[in-house]
């Protein structure tokens, strides 16, 4: 076997399969390129679903990590560190909020912002112990939790998992007047994406986010905005929800936070919203670490040129213009989007996402499909208009067939 059958045969029999990845090893990576264990160069039109926003091995961020190694790397939130007021004021000011909840992975983050609207709702609005209610969209991902598949419309990841934690209403992603009907005097939050990325990359109708931002304020309940993938220049805004004008309660945000260097996430909100805290209450071992705190500002840092943001947006124009033109030839049906980021629906017959993935995988270009007959393109930013442009013209390639 080849050294890239031998490692795919051990990582099957001594690891649970709940991925199912392309088969490519991965040996090393820089920028928007990867090389697997063979000597072959892949263009990574994924980034670690928005992980790597600023691309792999960023010398920055390498520098900030290796800085903070040789200086302490975890001391628990028992004692106070050097890094974390610095982590915790600028990433509240990048977001226009006051207080910051540090974690680690986005599913942990929002496990937080679930724990926090249900405790503003009980100690601040006044819901009854237990009662309290949020409201999420259909088709959308959150996390993998017991309580996040809780209120997810996949089956593929809710199956097996119950009971369920109770205490979520769905309604459909993007319909205004569902949301409004599902309110009661007990709900406390509503949590959504503002594009929904697992989904396939579904953008909800003009005007949406800032009606529902109305109503929340309306009815005294948080808008919690879920950023994890969409956040941090992907949109070419800082925040997707920048683009209707929205600013929500709370953010949610992960992933690109700790530049695919180590895992880092945060509750960002107010401090009449995360206030409610008592010591005790909430807490992570890892959460606010000093390495993750020293990647996190470096980030904070880049993402305050607007350099990121601006390139997501001329390469995203870029991106969705030409990914336009493949409409209508017959092998693409839809594609959505914002940013560098884009949901490509292939039309029947021309293979499923996963075969299409698989033979872009064969003209080293790397993507992910999702429900079935979807891609996912969301290159890191730093990728070049060049390298952008062979990586759509694999695409082309293989629609072409």
């Amino acid at each position: 076997m080849s050294t890239t059958e031998t490692a795919i045969a051990s990582a099957e029999a001594h690891s649970a399969h709940n991925y199912h990845p392309l088969p490519v090893v991965v040996a090393s990576a820089e920028g928007a390129w990867m090389t697997d264990v063979e000597g072959r160069r892949y263009l990574d039109m994924l980034a670690g679903y928005s992980a790597l926003n600023f691309g792999h091995g960023n010398r920055r961020l390498i520098e900030a990590a290796k800085a903070q190694l040789d200086r302490v790397t975890l001391t628990s939130r028992a004692f106070h560190h050097d890094r974390f007021a610095d982590f915790c004021t600028q990433l509240a000011e990048l977001c226009g909020m006051e207080m910051v909840l540090p974690m680690n992975t986005g599913a942990e983050a929002v496990e937080t912002a679930v724990k926090t609207a249900r405790k503003w709702g009980y100690r601040v609005k006044g819901v009854p112990d237990g009662m309290a209610k949020i409201i999420v969209a259909a088709n959308n991902f959150h996390g993998r939790t017991t309580t996040i598949i809780s209120f997810s419309t996949d089956q593929e990841a809710r199956a097996d998992f119950g009971p369920y934690t109770p205490g979520f209403e769905i309604v459909p992603y993007g319909d205004l007047t569902a949301l409004r009907a599902a309110m009661t005097d007990n709900t406390v939050a509503v949590l959504l994406e503002p594009i929904q990325g697992e989904a396939g990359v579904l953008v909800p109708p003009p005007g949406y986010l800032p009606r529902v931002r109305e109503l929340t304020r309306e009815r005294d309940v948080l808008f919690i905005a879920d950023e994890i993938q969409s956040g941090l220049g992907r949109t070419g805004k800082t925040f997707a929800c920048e683009h209707e004008g929205v600013v929500p309660d709370m953010y949610v945000l992960g992933k690109a936070l700790g530049g695919g260097v180590v895992p880092v996430s945060a509750v960002v909100s107010s401090a009449a919203v995360l206030g409610v805290y008592r010591p005790g209450e909430h807490g992570s071992t890892f959460g606010g670490n000093p390495l993750a705190c020293a990647v996190a500002l470096e980030v904070i840092a880049m993402l305050r040129t607007g350099e990121f943001q601006q390139r997501a947006t001329e390469l995203g124009d870029h991106l969705h213009q030409e990914l336009g033109l493949m409409v209508g030839g017959g092998a693409v049906e839809t594609v959505r989007g914002r940013g560098l980021w884009a949901g490509v629906d292939i039309a029947p017959g021309h293979g499923t996402g996963r075969e299409v993935s698989e033979k872009l995988m064969d003209r080293r270009v790397l993507v992910k499909d999702t429900h079935g007959s979807t891609i996912r393109i969301a290159p890191p930013l730093v990728i070049s208009k060049e390298d952008l442009d062979w990586g759509l013209e694999q695409l082309r390639e293989v629609l072409r067939g």
